[in-house]
């Protein structure tokens, strides 16, 4: 993991991100690369002939300024190589372009009066189109320090080993990985791939698993599992990213938009 983004936007989310990215370039040695785009919906006309959306631009754009000129002059203080890219254009199309040649994207998850749905549907969009993982930071995480406890959640799918493949540079430094199965061990028929075959993979990367099936109960999945990662003192889960670019505003309406929506910890995710 030598190439990280980091989706620099001035929300309520920003430090807690940034504090994961420093924490993940100092132990992985890795060059950040902090993408921040001036959105065109944003860019509204009042009026025919156009003043008003150029005075919106001018006035984004010095925001934008102000902003990166904060955030370089932190950076500048770091032991860390980053570079800064700033573009007009749609967020979420800017940032899967430049995740492209990261090994890891790190995006909030929750944007400033949106109740977490617009950073739930961004990291959503991400992790279908991008073949990149995303990691979702919460708002009041404070770091990402590597070698702690991880839980990987299981259910069997190609969309969570995927996950769990992408992760092993984080999990390979994990004091101990928790792989979670929620309800009765499905039928072997019916169970593409068992939390077995995920465990002996990771272990041929030297990493030894605890194999943990959780009983499905009154409590939706993404609270089980959340407790149960807290529980085992996790510092970040591993899960897939379920959907279909298609229906990208609804796909998360089951276990994975309930994680988005308000993680407890940070969120590698993987489609």
């Amino acid at each position: 993991m030598r190439s990280i983004l980091v989706h620099a936007i001035d929300d309520g989310n920003f430090e807690a991100r940034l504090q994961a990215a420093l924490d993940l370039s100092r132990a992985f040695d890795a060059h950040l690369t902090l993408v921040q785009t001036i959105a065109y919906d944003l860019l509204v006309p009042t009026d025919p002939f156009g003043v008003s959306a150029v005075e919106v631009t001018d006035a984004m754009r010095k925001l934008a300024r102000d902003f990166r000129d904060k955030v370089e002059a932190r950076l500048r203080q770091e032991d860390v190589r980053w570079e800064w890219r700033d573009e007009a254009g749609y967020e979420g199309r800017s940032l899967v372009r430049h995740a492209a040649l990261n090994d890891l994207a790190i995006v909030g998850s929750s944007h400033s009066g949106s109740g977490g749905r617009a950073a739930a549907n961004l990291a959503g969009m991400l992790a279908i189109h991008c073949r990149t993982p995303i990691m979702v930071v919460p708002d009041d995480a404070r770091g990402l320090p590597v070698g702690k406890a991880a839980a990987v959640c299981w259910n069997g799918s190609m969309e969570c080993a995927h996950a769990a493949r992408l992760a092993v540079p984080l999990l390979a430094r994990a004091s101990a990985v928790h792989i979670l199965r929620v309800g009765q061990p499905a039928e072997k028929e019916d169970e593409v791939l068992p939390p077995s075959a995920g465990a002996a993979y990771l272990q041929r990367h030297g990493v030894d698993c605890e194999i943990v099936d959780l009983p499905s109960g009154s409590e939706t999945v993404a609270e089980t599992l959340h407790k149960a990662a807290e529980a085992r003192e996790a510092d970040f889960m591993v899960m897939g990213a379920y959907g279909q670019a298609r229906i990208v505003e609804t796909l998360f309406g089951g276990v994975t938009r309930s994680v988005l929506a308000k993680p407890p910890m940070p969120v590698l995710m993987a489609h």
